[in-house]
């Protein structure tokens, strides 16, 4: 019998109650003196991601550090993103440090909601030469600075899209290799769908970042021009194509249900070898070879993002610590960030937890990281430095921190939806999609070509 689902939540991705046992014994990261601001209590808030669960059993050891209390609340991701975009834009105090949510970057940071982090890095007094914030990937960060370089955030976790096959084994047992492109994709889709009660294909219902890989691939776009002209280009011939292709894998390689599956759905269809294939972040992936309750640990496989005839696209979203512009504690919250994002904190979560969205150069290029993401014999590290640097020297990632994306994101998902169900057809659904991202971008005072 699979797993329940709520013995397999974001929380237990990878050691489940052992792993936090282990981190409540773990030594302390630094051996500092209390911090000036001792006494003081921060409040930080975020959605909930395996990094944030982790980092959690923590604090204890920073409080008794630096005698800065940490007040931290972890919300779901739309309830998170629509209370901070509130709380940021009356430039409120409630909290000190933040996850600056990449599809919110350009908005939070254009808006000069969140704060300048260099006054602190630059300020040795601040921040010890050896923290080195240059040591952090340059393509996570890209989209954490604003025109002029300034830095606003540093990365806490770069999701970047590989390819897991859950059972590699009936893939090779067909005599098949995981798929480069996307003529391989239905290949072997067809090769291997059912076999054994295993469904070829399985995703989540975000197609607004599902998906665009594939509309890339194939030529398409989200914007003209991102972030400079951002006229959407969703009623195009090519995305009406690429629609049809994806919500096809969907229908006809999906498992019953699919086109309803949270991220925690689509993970559990993996874990528990109800499905087989899935692209997505590696956070997401890595459960397959490390949770202990999963049951495809043996026959996982993993492959970078297939290429369409256009290239390769994976998704790279870059998630960021940062301190609100209206903080009054923002010396304290910046004692947090440098402490949580050290080499030191992250090396350890990367021994103690196996955790693969890493962002400082050193820890991914160190053997640890490398034995930690090694899976099944294959270095599932080294496809995630390969996409991480893609996304960073190609710069396709753009559509993603424009201000407009959550609302336009929203009408790619319903779209998506429609074709797939077969209550519109790619046309018919795109072209309402365009129309009503053209709105919401009207509405939000950008300028666009008619």
């Amino acid at each position: 019998m699979p797993p329940t689902r709520s013995r397999l939540t974001r929380r237990t991705l990878f050691l489940g109650g052992a792993g936090a046992a282990a981190l409540l014994r773990a030594p302390a990261v630094l051996g500092q003196a209390k911090s000036k601001y001792a006494g003081r209590t921060i409040r930080g808030a975020a959605f909930s991601l395996p990094f944030h669960e982790y980092l959690k059993k923590y604090f204890p050891e920073f409080e008794d550090q630096t005698g800065i209390k940490i007040a931290f609340d972890i919300q779901a991701f739309p309830v998170y993103n629509q209370r901070m975009d509130l709380e940021l834009s009356t430039r409120g105090s409630t909290y000190d440090v933040i996850n600056v949510t990449f599809i919110y970057q350009n908005r939070w940071i254009g808006a000069g909601w969140v704060s300048d982090l260099d006054e602190f890095t630059a300020d040795p007094n601040a921040t010890p030469s050896d923290w080195n914030a240059a040591d952090f990937v340059a393509g996570v960060q890209a989209s954490m600075r604003d025109p002029k370089g300034h830095t606003y955030a540093y990365g806490i976790e770069a999701g970047a899209m590989i390819l897991g096959a859950a059972r590699g084994d009936l893939i090779e047992k067909a005599g098949l290799k995981l798929p480069t492109n996307f003529d391989e994709v239905i290949k072997v889709c067809e090769a291997v769908h059912n076999k054994e009660g295993v469904a070829a294909w399985t995703a989540d219902k975000l197609h607004h970042w599902n998906w665009i890989p594939y509309l890339m691939g194939m030529g398409g776009a989200v914007f003209k021009d991102p972030p400079q002209n951002l006229t959407p280009t969703l009623d195009t011939p090519i995305a009406a194509q690429a629609a049809q292709w994806y919500a096809d894998l969907l229908t006809r390689f999906g498992p019953d249900g699919v086109l309803s599956y949270t991220d925690d759905q689509a993970m559990q269809s993996q874990l528990s070898g109800r499905a087989n294939m899935r692209s997505q972040a590696i956070t997401w992936q890595l459960p397959l070879g490390k949770n202990p309750e999963s049951t495809v640990k043996s026959t996982v496989r993993y492959g970078l993002i297939p290429a369409g005839p256009k290239g390769a696209f994976p998704g790279v979203a870059c998630h960021g610590f940062g301190i609100p512009a209206g903080s009054k504690k923002k010396g304290a919250a910046w004692e947090f960030i440098k402490w949580a994002l050290s080499k030191e904190m992250l090396n350890r979560l990367v021994k103690e937890h196996g955790y693969p969205s890493v962002c400082r150069n050193s820890v991914i290029d160190s053997a640890a990281f490398h034995e930690a993401l090694t899976i099944n014999g294959q270095d599932v590290a080294a496809l995630y430095k390969q996409t991480l640097e893609r996304a960073g020297q190609a710069g396709y990632m753009k559509y993603r921190t424009t201000p407009v994306y959550p609302q336009v994101g929203d009408k790619i998902n319903r779209a998506i939806e429609a074709i797939a169900t077969k209550q519109l057809d790619p046309p018919s659904a795109l072209k309402q999609a365009q129309a009503q991202a053209i709105e919401d971008i009207k509405k939000a005072g950008i300028s666009i070509d008619l």
